[in-house]
């Protein structure tokens, strides 16, 4: 069998995530064979003895792939624990049956449509730069947008000194206190929507992603989750083989 890196063992074995397998590493608690294990290391599955916490971990015989989407609701974390006691996707997930991992991240103050998974594999594709899909949201900001903000949304911009990809904005609609706009990303920056409204003015009210590609979250009730249908399943695969960056 071929080696893989240690971290990637800990999620193809749904213990805990790539990134968490990682801190474990670099704090010490993860042996191989019996030595402190190093950053980076690569093991060889079922001849390597890997163990977290003196509890060796072992590959499932039969491991089910599952693919979900959830409702974020607002306030809650996209991690699967966090230290400080706070609220986090993992427990909207328990009954799924298995444990699985967020694929991409919506911050703590965001909503809508996350994916996830136990496919360590089709994650990791999907969340590097090279084969990132489009992702739609939904925003709330106070008060009216003048044309020549929408167009500046719609405009190549910096953020954090980093030139972004042009980011599709419409005007969805117009209320008396706000109004709403549809924006399309081909990339994820940290609070990338937030920023870009941040430096026209706007005040978001409200941050929902309604789709990933062309699965929708529809009518799914905000903390709810459902699995994926085998059609949206290849959809996610055949994008993360041969979608390109924008």
């Amino acid at each position: 069998m071929e080696s893989v890196k240690l971290q990637k063992y800990f999620t193809d074995c749904g213990i805990i995530s790539r990134r968490a397998a990682e801190k474990e590493i670099a704090e010490g608690r993860v042996t191989v064979n019996g030595t402190v294990a190093t950053e980076g290391q690569r093991i060889i599955p079922g001849k390597d003895v890997v163990a977290w916490k003196g509890k060796e971990i072992t590959m499932p015989k039969f491991k089910k792939n599952v693919y979900i989407m959830l409702n974020k609701p607002r306030g809650y974390l996209t991690t699967m624990s966090d230290d400080r006691g706070r609220k986090t996707v993992a427990e909207l997930t328990e009954d799924v049956g298995t444990r699985v991992y967020p694929v991409g991240r919506l911050d703590m103050d965001s909503e809508g449509l996350l994916l996830l998974t136990n496919d360590g594999e089709l994650a990791l594709k999907l969340t590097h730069p090279r084969h990132e899909i489009p992702k739609i949201y939904h925003v709330r900001v106070a008060g009216t947008v003048p044309r020549e903000k929408l167009k500046a949304l719609n405009s190549p911009m910096e953020i954090d000194g980093y030139q972004i990809l042009p980011v599709k904005t419409e005007l969805v609609s117009i209320k008396k206190e706000y109004s709403v706009l549809r924006m399309t990303l081909f990339e994820g920056r940290n609070r990338q929507i937030r920023k870009m409204c941040e430096s026209q003015e706007l005040e978001v009210l409200r941050l929902c992603r309604i789709a990933i590609g062309n699965i929708a979250l529809g009518d799914l009730a905000p903390g709810r989750w459902k699995h994926l249908t085998s059609t949206q399943v290849e959809y996610l695969k055949g994008s993360a083989k041969t979608n390109k960056k924008r």
